[in-house]
């Protein structure tokens, strides 16, 4: 793909000399549009954006309004201020990210412009603590939430081009939740990732880190958390209906195939259009998922006529038991099959 311009956009809340030395190296190049935000620092920072203000276009908050409004603002100015074809890659202003390493985003932008290129480090060697457990735990759950492998989440170094300024403008999150925001939006509207590997670089022990293992965490446990409402909410109407039939027929498997029916029609509803907000064809994603729920209804039954017969004679408990024994295989093949988003990839540089 053709570029015209390479924006790099900075967001800095309360920078040091750090931001000059990365800003002065960046601008040597005579390749790239700097952009950076100040996102309400206090006055005593002044010297510092005195000192770039040459360099790169600042752009500034008058209060700090957090990480995610700072991007948006760079990203609906490039919009409105260009035309042609560009590309944009997000930096810190802290010094984590070498100039090396975002030369080589721009270079991956060029071969995959309908990515999201994102600098992944390797997390070898001496690596703290908090940083190592912050991103082996986001990364597990997220690839079983969102069904694609990443293998740095926290990164700050990302690139997109054009293409998906809209798609970056329409995102929530006002703060550090909005780059979480965009890995899980992107799964979810099948952008593939294109990863590039980067230094992993930490100053003081990663101090300043602003990675919250709970409430970042819970931004990818929510859909997780969706689906099991979703789960809850279809297995009353399903045990109610099947404890009611049984009752009256003593049959479990007309009982079990009656209530199954129901209740799948009620989950399919609410998972196209809660849980996984699935934007495509009623009609196709239904046949996917009646084809799941017909195949999930056969072991389910199976397995519920076998626990009645050789482990608990309840037919009442052995029904939970054969729910919960089928809740993940539900779940993983509803994302990955059912109302999977085409082209979501993850790719990496060798």
């Amino acid at each position: 793909m053709d570029i015209d311009s390479i924006y790099i956009v900075i967001p800095a809340y309360e920078p040091d000399e750090k931001l000059i030395a990365l800003i002065d190296e960046l601008s040597s190049k005579n390749t790239y549009k700097l952009i950076v935000v100040d996102d309400g620092s206090s006055s005593d920072k002044k010297d510092i954006f005195d000192n770039i203000k040459d360099k790169a276009r600042l752009l500034t908050h008058e209060v700090n309004r957090g990480k995610g409004a700072a991007l948006r603002t760079a990203f609906t100015y490039i919009k409105n201020t260009y035309e042609g074809n560009y590309s944009v890659i997000t930096a810190d202003a802290d010094g984590q990210h070498k100039p090396a390493d975002i030369m080589r985003i721009a270079d991956a932008l060029k071969e995959h412009p309908d990515k999201l290129v994102m600098g992944c480090r390797r997390f070898k060697g001496d690596i703290p603590l908090r940083s190592r457990f912050g991103n082996n735990m986001t990364k597990a759950v997220f690839k079983f939430a969102a069904g694609v492998g990443v293998s740095d989440t926290q990164t700050g170094l990302r690139g997109f081009s054009d293409r998906l300024t809209d798609f970056m403008l329409g995102l929530s999150g006002d703060r550090y939740e909005y780059e979480m925001n965009m890995l899980l939006e992107a799964a979810r509207d099948g952008i593939g990732f294109y990863e590039v590997p980067i230094e992993t670089v930490y100053l003081d022990e990663n101090k300043s880190s602003h990675f919250n293992p709970i409430k970042d965490s819970f931004r990818i446990y929510k859909d997780i958390l969706k689906f099991s409402c979703s789960s809850l909410l279809s297995f009353c109407v399903d045990y109610v209906l099947y404890s009611v039939i049984f009752a009256f027929s003593g049959s479990i498997k007309l009982s079990n195939v009656i209530a199954r029916v129901f209740s799948s029609i009620f989950n399919f509803l609410l998972n196209k259009k809660v849980v996984f907000k699935n934007k495509e064809n009623i009609y196709k994603t239904a046949l996917k998922y009646f084809a799941l729920a017909a195949v999930i209804l056969a072991v389910n039954t199976f397995l519920l006529n076998l626990i009645v017969k050789y482990v608990i004679k309840n037919e009442y408990i052995a029904k939970i038991i054969v729910e919960v024994l089928l809740f993940l295989f539900s779940w993983t093949a509803q994302r990955s099959f059912v109302f999977k988003k085409e082209g979501l990839t993850t790719d990496e540089q060798k």
